[in-house]
């Protein structure tokens, strides 16, 4: 189920994490030349990409949602 991201923050490692509408998180790494996500790498990168729909597997699985 495609959900969008409303907002983001980051975990214990640094790494930058999705907050979804439907109350899920989801990392969003650029990992290359795995995972090309350069736009994650700034505040205007992220910013640009709110409401982007990402593929929420969570949703799909039923599963309660993420705790801050």
């Amino acid at each position: 189920m495609k959900q969008p991201i409303i907002s983001y923050h980051q975990d214990d490692e640094n790494h930058w994490v999705a907050e979804l509408a439907c109350g899920h998180f989801q990392h969003v790494r650029h990992q290359p030349p795995f995972i090309e996500r350069s736009w994650v790498m700034s505040e205007e990168g992220r910013t640009t990409m709110l409401g982007l729909l990402l593929e929420c597997k969570k949703c799909d699985e039923g599963a309660p949602k993420d705790k801050p």
